[in-house]
């Protein structure tokens, strides 16, 4: 007899960007992101695993042509420091991130495809001071579809989606999914 409970069924309600939609919405954050910080030598890109790494990788090449020169990146996986890993499973497995990755003294935008409840990126926020302590730490997101837990807010945002609590939101990135695309999808239970 297992414990586990089976996955709830998914509809797909409508696709949110096209692979189109989301470069431009990339292009359009990256001259944000160089407005709000003149893309210093100080920039890093973090993403957080799995696709805001993707993200930050994109938004830093963006960037990099904007301004002429390369902008750093770095890759966290928060597995182990979120705080609702009960729910996930027993033995949580621990992955190695970069542990080369200098963030002290940075203006550190941090990256994820899709904010939520936030717990994401306090886990994220644990993982990054393991490594130092920036200058500064900002969030850039794909998708803010609200329903927030913790007090947190993203300094760059390419949708806000409002969305039920039965509705999720489904990044495809073609480096992790082979696809590219934003779907709203709603849990059938």
């Amino acid at each position: 007899m297992s414990d586990a409970t089976p996955s709830p069924q998914l509809r797909e309600k409508g696709r949110l960007m096209s692979a189109s939609e989301i470069e431009r919405t990339l292009v359009r954050l990256a001259h944000e992101i160089v407005e709000k910080t003149n893309a210093s030598e100080d920039l890093m890109l973090v993403g957080i695993k799995r696709r805001g790494v993707p993200l930050a990788t994109r938004l830093a090449a963006h960037i990099a042509t904007i301004e002429k020169h390369p902008i750093a990146t770095g890759v966290l996986d928060i597995q182990f420091y979120r705080d609702d890993l009960s729910t996930h499973d027993e033995r949580p497995i621990v992955r190695s991130t970069d542990s080369r990755m200098d963030v002290n003294g940075r203006d550190v935008i941090l990256c994820d495809d899709v904010l939520y409840t936030g717990r994401t990126v306090r886990a994220a926020l644990d993982a990054l001071f393991d490594h130092g302590r920036p200058r500064r730490v900002q969030l850039a997101v794909l998708i803010d579809r609200g329903h927030r837990e913790l007090p947190i807010e993203a300094t760059y945002v390419g949708r806000s989606v409002p969305t039920s609590s039965r509705e999720i939101i489904e990044v495809k990135f073609r480096e992790v999914d082979e696809d590219e695309q934003v779907l709203l999808v709603e849990r059938i239970d």
